[in-house]
């Protein structure tokens, strides 16, 4: 599996379906991408904070797209395009109130927007993930996390970017305080956090979304994984 940046052409400004625009992530990617004058395609459970040409911000009923048998997310996007999806989608076992709402959202919705994006078009898929997703790992969130992308392989979409962050770092609404306690000690051992470790660091929101955006500007097919070197340096690129 080729892992980091690679040196692929540069495409013409595509259609982008954003899922996770209000979150921490997403947000960013949202301004980074209407700053580029990128059409955006971003649905919410509430109205975005935002009003810009190019953009689209259809709302939905979360538990109900997750219904089995329901059409509604279907009849939302029926007649809609796009090139490039980005899904920045994810809460925590806390925000989300039991291990099976969290799931609900950063496995389940995440694949069911997934096989929207293929169905209206899109080509070129990009996860936000997390640093040591893996199907057997001790924590239920990366294996959680591990999941998604497994099922999104199952999509068969051209080309799939996979970013893998540290912990995040940016102005949450909610702020979280395991986080706060995460930044202190990560900015303890960044001097330690060299070569394989590096993936490890943590990194500011804005430079996932830049990433994302540079990745989404790209062409190319294949499926490949970006942690915290690959991540700086495809911010870096604009």
């Amino acid at each position: 599996m080729p892992v980091g940046p690679t040196s692929i052409p540069v495409a013409a400004g595509p259609r982008v379906l954003l899922c996770g625009a209000s979150g921490l992530v997403g947000g960013q990617v949202l301004q980074a991408l209407l700053h580029a004058e990128l059409e955006v395609l971003a649905p919410s459970r509430r109205p975005l904070p935002h009003s810009a040409q190019g953009l689209c911000n259809p709302q939905f009923d979360a538990e109900r797209a997750l219904r089995q048998g329901d059409r509604s997310l279907d009849q939302l996007f029926r007649g809609e395009r796009a090139e490039v999806w980005i899904c920045a989608l994810g809460t925590t076992r806390a925000q989300a109130g039991s291990s099976a709402a969290f799931a609900a959202i950063d496995r389940d919705l995440v694949l069911r927007f997934a096989s929207i994006a293929r169905r209206i078009g899109v080509r070129h898929a990009i996860l936000v993930s997390s640093v040591g997703a893996h199907p057997r790992a001790g924590s239920f969130y990366l294996r959680v996390k591990a999941e998604a992308e497994r099922g999104l392989a199952e999509q068969n979409f051209p080309r799939v970017d996979i970013l893998r962050p540290g912990l995040l770092l940016g102005p949450r609404r909610e702020p979280r305080r395991a986080e706060t306690v995460g930044k202190v000690l990560m900015n303890a051992l960044r001097p330690i956090l060299l070569g394989p470790l590096a993936r490890y660091r943590a990194i500011e929101a804005t430079q996932v979304a830049a990433a994302a955006l540079a990745l989404a500007r790209s062409g190319g097919s294949g499926w490949f994984v970006h942690h915290y070197t690959a991540m700086e340096h495809l911010a870096n690129r604009r």
